[in-house]
């Protein structure tokens, strides 16, 4: 695949400052532009004083997860390495997402496996890639949908429909086979027919209708697409894992007061800085959930006690600490200390990001000092846009720029379309109303003279015929695009290929859409592309 540089929007001023090196002392713990800073962060780890979770039982969690869903000889040997003293881990993640969610997701999972592999070179010993899965998070209507773009240019929505109360973490609502059966009919019967369609089915047929949740499925389908490339999937959710947390979590309560500053200080710096909070630090947050009766309950502290919103459970400290004891996998990190029970169970090198996370994480610097641990080094994910042959044609017939299409695409098409205009109707309706709004003036001044009354009369009857003509106008330009749908359908693609729902490709598309295009080999050529680990943004000419 042929790439090229190209600059995109991201959205996110503190994540793009961050990756050119500003603010970084400031609100990160480390320069990603300091080329000592994977060697300084290793040396770190090294120490021994950092709070870390029993490794041995950890690798023992990781490799019964997965044996389970994600069993590759190539992530054993990942394990394998995993389980020496002096191996370290990239580490990046994401909610999971039905068919996987969107692109970026395999973008963030490709980034893992290059910079493991990169770090691993420069520093001389194992860096073991690792995939966390947020199957904690509950946010369902996040999770239950994806898109394609079908062969009448529709960006269609793909959906599991909901058949709960969505406020369950994602890993512990239990999907029915036939739920599955239903979702993967969907995509089937919206997929355009190709080469590796009935295979593609096939294989998520078998993966996912024997998945009891969607974190399962979703952990299948990224071992199926990224493990023969050694990634390590986790499950945060996964209650083998919440019994290796536990002396994190008691650290979180006993100390609640004490990580509550830590972050409302960050926050107020990064505000002092110029940049707006991505993750609000709240007075009076516990940061932690706690699961109560199959339900996510945020914990906020009041009068000395733990409490949910709506007071559903009122606990004091000794009594969540007792809960924490007998049931951990009651439990579950907020996005402010999710970063520090990864770092807690794994020796993070580098934790990799899209920008917006980017953003909160600086958050979390301060929480990380209170626990006696340290941010690790933020790097940002590869970012994409695939550009198809086709496409690529047509945005050269049109002499369109990628600026084009993302910065003025509305405004470059309508002037193509003025430019169909052959018999200048346009100009010619133009000299009609600016010809008879000359000539109609004087009847409405002469109409003033004659009886006061006639003269609102007059305007109306003037606003009535320019009305007339407007809507001949309009009826022209409709009959021109009529004339011109084809290609009017060339424009619409090449917007819809590139930015569907106004929003970068990779925020939209599912890898399945790409797969059935160019084949099941398409997550190798991306693998084969020469990695870019500074967060430019790149068009990959398929």
């Amino acid at each position: 695949m042929n790439v090229i540089p190209q600059a995109l929007r991201k959205g996110s001023a503190l994540g793009e400052d961050y990756v050119r090196g500003q603010h970084a002392h400031e609100l990160y713990e480390y320069d990603l532009q300091d080329e000592q800073s994977l060697r300084r962060r290793a040396e770190w780890l090294d120490a021994p004083h950092r709070p870390q979770a029993d490794r041995h039982e950890l690798v023992r969690v990781l490799a019964d997860y997965n044996a389970r869903y994600n069993d590759d000889e190539a992530v054993r040997r990942s394990l394998g390495q995993l389980k020496q003293e002096n191996a370290l881990v990239v580490v990046g993640g994401q909610q999971s997402g039905l068919f996987t969610g969107s692109l970026l997701v395999v973008y963030k999972a490709a980034t893992i496996v290059h910079a493991a592999r990169s770090a691993s070179e420069k520093l001389g010993r194992d860096v073991v890639p690792v995939f966390w899965i947020a199957g904690e998070d509950h946010d369902w209507d996040e999770a239950d949908h994806t898109y394609v773009l079908t062969s009448e240019l529709e960006v269609r929505r793909l959906r599991m429909e909901s058949w709960h109360d969505g406020k369950s973490s994602v890993s512990a609502v239990k999907v029915p086979a036939e739920k599955w059966e239903e979702a993967i009919a969907e995509l089937e019967s919206t997929l355009a027919d190709s080469a590796f369609k009935v295979e593609l089915i096939a294989m998520l047929r078998s993966e996912l209708t024997r998945s009891s949740d969607l974190s399962e499925g979703f952990a299948r389908l990224i071992g199926r697409l990224f493990g023969r490339y050694g990634l390590v999937l986790v499950d945060s959710a996964d209650p083998a894992l919440r019994a290796l947390e536990r002396p994190m979590f008691e650290q979180l309560i006993v100390r609640s007061d004490e990580f509550e500053a830590a972050y409302l200080e960050a926050a107020a710096r990064i505000e002092s800085s110029g940049y707006e909070q991505q993750a609000q630090a709240v007075e009076g947050a516990a940061n932690l959930f706690y699961i109560h009766e199959g339900q996510r309950l945020l914990l906020f502290k009041q009068d000395g006690k733990f409490l949910d919103r709506r007071g559903s459970i009122v606990l004091t400290r000794e009594e969540l600490l007792e809960r924490l004891e007998r049931c951990p996998e009651c439990f579950s990190n907020n996005v402010l200390t999710r970063p520090l029970m990864q770092d807690y169970l794994f020796p993070v090198l580098q934790a990799v990001l899209g920008l917006g996370e980017v953003a909160y994480w600086a958050g979390t610097k301060d929480g990380f000092e209170t626990a006696g641990m340290q941010m690790p080094i933020l790097l940002p994910r590869m970012s994409f846009t695939l550009l198809d042959s086709s496409t690529k044609k047509h945005m050269e017939q049109y002499s369109l720029s990628f600026e084009d299409v993302m910065e003025r695409f509305a405004e470059r098409k309508e002037a193509w379309l003025a430019e169909q205009d052959k018999l200048g109707m346009d100009d010619l309706f133009e000299q009609a109303k600016n010809e008879f709004a000359r000539i109609y003036e004087p009847v409405i001044h002469r109409l003033e003279e004659l009886q006061p009354g006639l003269t609102r009369l007059g305007e109306t009857n003037r606003a009535k015929i320019l009305d007339q003509i407007v809507f001949l106008q309009d009826k022209t330009k409709q009959t021109i695009a009529r004339q011109n749908e084809a290609e009017l359908r060339r424009w619409d693609r090449i917007y819809k290929t590139l930015f569907p729902l106004d929003r970068p490709q990779e925020r939209v598309y599912n890898v399945f859409y790409i797969l059935n295009r160019y084949g099941p080999d398409w997550i190798d050529r991306l693998m084969d592309v020469e990695p870019d680990l500074t967060g430019a943004h790149r068009i990959l000419e398929a």
